[in-house]
C-alpha cells in the first residue's frame, strides 16, 4: 500500500514537498510516478522517475518547478513543488509500475496510494 503525505495549504509562489511511502511492498522494484486530480476533472500525469532515480518526466505544466526525486535506501518517493500556483491545487497521488521505463500513462501503473490534498490560495 502506498501513502502520500506532505500536502498542505500554501499561498500562490510557495512551496511544499511531498512523500510518498509504502507497506508490504519495496519501491525501488518499480518505477514511481506522481499524478493529481482536481475537483471536476480528470486525473493527469505530474512528474515520473525510474527505478535507480534518474530519467525524470514532467507534465509541461510543472516542467522548471517540479522535481521528483526518490531516496532508496529511505525507500521513499519524493515531490518537490516549488512556484505553486493555484491551478497546482489538487490532490495528488503517487503510483508504482512494473514497467522497466518511466510512463506518464495512468494504465502503465499497477498500485496506488490515497492521495495528499494541496491547496495552493491566491
Amino acid at each position: 500500500q502506498l501513502q502520500a503525505s506532505g500536502g498542505g495549504l500554501v499561498q500562490a509562489g510557495g512551496s511544499l514537498r511531498l512523500s510518498c511511502t509504502a507497506t508490504g511492498r519495496t519501491l525501488t522494484s518499480y518505477v514511481m510516478g506522481w499524478f493529481r486530480q482536481a475537483p471536476g476533472k480528470e486525473r493527469e500525469f505530474v512528474a515520473a522517475v525510474s527505478r535507480s532515480g534518474g530519467s525524470p518526466l514532467y507534465a509541461g505544466s510543472v516542467k522548471g518547478r517540479f522535481a521528483i526525486s526518490r531516496d532508496n535506501a529511505k525507500d521513499t518517493l519524493y515531490l518537490q513543488m516549488n512556484s505553486l500556483e493555484p491551478e497546482d491545487t489538487a490532490v495528488y497521488s503517487c503510483a508504482a509500475s512494473r514497467r522497466t521505463y518511466t510512463t506518464n500513462y495512468a494504465s502503465t501503473y499497477d498500485y496506488w496510494g490515497q492521495g495528499t490534498q494541496v491547496t495552493v490560495s491566491s
